[in-house]
Formats: structure tokens, C-alpha cells, sequence
């Protein structure tokens, strides 16, 4: 009971972190659609086993290193912007129609099958997308210099971010079921072809936004 404020504190200012959208949304939704819901799953898992890694260095005092080091951070969000970039410029490239004439390709389109990526490089894609994410790395920055209190065990602070990449993962895990849904699914791949494009051009987006 002692540590209850803090820990509401740490409740409400997860909650509206991961309900924002950005490239975690942007990769689950990607994979609901193209992968179907056990990759999106395993990606969500990966989403929340990076917060793990967020935590682990802001307790290790990583975090204050970071502050103090503008080059560090600065490398830091050119690869993570990176990253984006590639993941963008991998869906646009996948949305290229066949070389074939219209009508065959339009029936090639309707009757293909995406192959179901591997688990591991599900888990992967959503473990860097949020490890590299810079707006994660200011927010547990943020969280354990301003909300949690220096005296706060290092158990407890523990404790707070097991919490957070359950939430996260559980979080994303539910938006994966929702949007991995036949009715969902079908209304996204019927126009496969500009959702590729679309999520390609936000994921660029993101990187360009996270470099500047």
C-alpha cells in the first residue's frame, strides 16, 4: 500500500502511452491483416517483451546515461528511424501488382495466400519496432526520473515494469483478436493493394518523424 499512488500514477501514464498511436500499432495491424492472429500475437508479445528491456536499463541507470549523452540518443533514434524506414519501404514493395494483364492480375491478387511468416521473426519484428522506438526510450526516461521515486525499491521498480509489458502485451494481444477477424481482415485485403501502400508510406512517416 505504501507504493499504491506511484503505482497509479504508473496505470494512467502507461495507459495513455500505449493507446497512442505509432509503430506498434502500425506493425500489429500490419501483421492482423497480412499474417493473421497467431503472428499478430506472438508480435504483440514481442511489443511487450521490449518494454522488459526499457525497464531493465532505466533500473541499471542506463537512462541517466542516455540524458547526459545527446550523440548516444541521437544514434539511437537514426536507428530506430532506420528501421521504420525499412519496414515502410518492405510493404510498399510487396504491394508491386504482377507483371501479368489486369484481369489475371486482379484474379492472381483475389486467389493468393500470404505465407504465414515464422514465429520467432513475428516476435522479432514486434521486439525491435518497440525497442528502437524512441518515444518509448522518453517515456520510461520520464517515468523513472519524474514519477518513481529514487527511494522506491529496486523490487518494486521491477514489479511496476512487469506490469507494463503484461499491460502492453495484453493490450495489443486484444487489439491482434479484433483486428485479425475474418470481417476485419477481408475488408482490409480486398484492397490489399493500397493497404500495403498505406501502411508503408505511415510506417516512413514514423521514421521520418522520429529522426526529426
Amino acid at each position: 500500500m505504501e507504493y499504491l499512488d506511484e503505482f497509479l500514477l504508473i496505470v494512467i501514464a502507461h495507459f495513455f502511452a500505449v493507446a497512442s498511436p505509432g509503430p506498434d500499432f502500425a506493425v500489429v495491424l500490419k501483421q492482423s491483416v497480412q499474417q493473421g492472429r497467431r503472428n499478430a500475437l506472438w508480435t504483440s508479445a514481442g511489443v511487450g517483451a521490449a518494454i522488459l528491456l526499457h525497464v531493465a536499463y532505466c533500473v541499471l541507470g542506463v537512462a541517466l546515461i542516455l540524458t547526459q549523452s545527446p550523440s548516444l540518443f541521437m544514434a539511437l533514434k537514426y536507428l530506430a528511424g532506420a528501421y521504420l524506414a525499412y519496414l515502410g519501404v518492405q510493404a510498399l514493395r510487396a504491394a508491386k501488382p504482377p507483371a501479368s494483364n489486369e484481369g489475371e492480375a486482379a484474379k492472381d491478387v483475389e486467389n493468393k495466400t500470404v505465407q504465414e511468416e515464422s514465429v520467432w521473426l513475428a516476435f522479432r519484428r514486434g521486439f525491435f519496432t518497440n525497442a528502437l522506438n524512441p518515444k518509448a526510450t522518453l517515456f520510461f526516461m520520464s517515468l523513472f526520473t519524474l514519477v518513481i521515486s529514487p527511494t522506491t525499491p529496486t523490487s518494486v521498480q521491477v514489479g511496476y515494469g512487469v506490469y507494463m509489458a503484461l499491460a502492453t502485451w495484453a493490450w495489443f494481444s486484444m487489439l491482434s483478436i479484433i483486428l485479425s477477424r475474418n470481417n476485419v481482415r477481408g475488408f482490409f485485403q480486398q484492397r490489399g493493394y493500397w493497404f500495403d501502400r498505406g501502411i508503408g508510406v505511415i510506417l516512413i512517416a514514423l521514421a521520418v518523424r522520429v529522426v526529426i
